[in-house]
């Protein structure tokens, strides 16, 4: 019987949700409008697929939610959901040049959207310590719903996180060595 990942798996798997609360905290101690907590993710949806991705997307934010910061264990689904759409997007092709790695990142984005709205909106009244929660006070002071703000909010710095995100990942990966990129079965979508 086969395990469901196999140690290089494990082992990007480890090495992406490392980088992603390396870089999640360093956004988050900056207040960054972007997160870019999710270029691990990323990177591990590329070579290993959207199982590996949303497991290390869901495990980087419930490890980051009990060390540091609760929010960020709340946003876990939402990470799952960046994994899972960005290793759908690999696989079908979707990181074989500069415009599809442009649409992935507008799916992942509009999977955010769905996802993290509601966890923004209603758990957090849209604040949640980042750099974005200036962009939901300041649509809110022009007049618009919470909801709306959020969801603009959430669209907006998002896609731009999302774009930069991808591109940082789809860069790393085409950069591997070819000896390492042959150990992983989706690395072959990646051009």
């Amino acid at each position: 019987m086969n395990p469901l990942f196999s140690t290089r798996t494990l082992t990007l798997m480890s090495a992406g949700i490392a980088f992603n609360m390396v870089l999640g905290q360093l956004a988050s101690m900056l207040k960054l409008p972007i997160f870019i907590d999710a270029i691990g993710t990323f990177v591990v949806a590329l070579l290993a697929g959207p199982l590996a991705a949303l497991v290390t997307g869901l495990v980087t934010n419930l490890i980051w939610g009990v060390l540091t910061s609760p929010v960020a264990a709340a946003f876990a689904p939402v990470a799952a959901v960046i994994g899972l759409v960005a290793g759908l997007c690999a696989r079908a092709g979707g990181f074989r040049s500069l415009p599809r790695v442009l649409l992935s990142s507008l799916l992942v984005t509009l999977a955010v959207v769905v996802v993290a709205t509601p966890i923004r909106a209603y758990l957090f009244g849209g604040a949640t310590g980042s750099g974005a929660d200036f962009v939901v006070a300041y649509m809110n002071a022009l007049g618009s719903k919470l909801l709306e703000s959020v969801a603009f909010t959430v669209f907006g710095v998002n896609l731009v996180d999302k774009v930069v995100s991808a591109l940082i990942a789809w860069l790393l990966v085409r950069g591997l060595p070819e000896r390492v990129r042959a150990q992983f079965p989706g690395a072959a979508q990646v051009r």
